[in-house]
């Protein structure tokens, strides 16, 4: 199965709308996909969860039962376990584009997965440094409603 490196916006894109294609792949994805995040996705997800919870009109139990419904496919790895080589080389590519995103980089390295993220600067900064480990929503929609269909 492919393995898919889930960046945080993608995760707040499904919370905001669990109908949307984002919210489709992630929920009803498992069956094709090996779904992974660093253990970094928890902090960001609960250090801007009021404003994921007033955009998505939320309430507490609401974020939290969504939440778990998109993390229950996402296996969730501790960053730790990246060897310090493969840490620095995912450093130096995002050090100019947002080193937030390091550890996604890192990780998707690290397993040999691909980034699924909607950030066009990471993307586009990536691309511009030759590294090419990573998916839009919409090739990865495409790619699942195939599978979706074979089914």
């Amino acid at each position: 199965m492919t393995k898919i490196i889930v960046d945080t916006n993608i995760i707040f894109s499904a919370l905001l709308n669990t109908n949307s294609r984002i919210g489709q792949i992630l929920i009803s994805g498992k069956n094709h996909f090996d779904f992974y995040s660093p253990e970094y996705v928890r902090f960001e997800i609960f250090q801007h969860k009021e404003k994921i919870k007033f955009t998505g009109k939320l309430t507490e139990d609401e974020f939290i039962e969504t939440l778990s419904l998109i993390l229950r496919n996402i296996t969730i790895l501790n960053q730790s376990i990246i060897p310090q080589e493969i840490y620095r080389k995912a450093e130096l590519l995002c050090q100019d584009i947002d080193i937030d995103d390091t550890v996604f980089v890192a990780v998707s390295d690290f397993i040999q997965g691909i980034l699924w993220t909607g950030d066009m600067k990471l993307l586009n900064g990536l691309k511009n440094k030759g590294y090419n480990r990573f998916i839009s929503t919409d090739v990865l929609y495409q790619d699942f409603l195939l599978r979706e269909r074979k089914k």
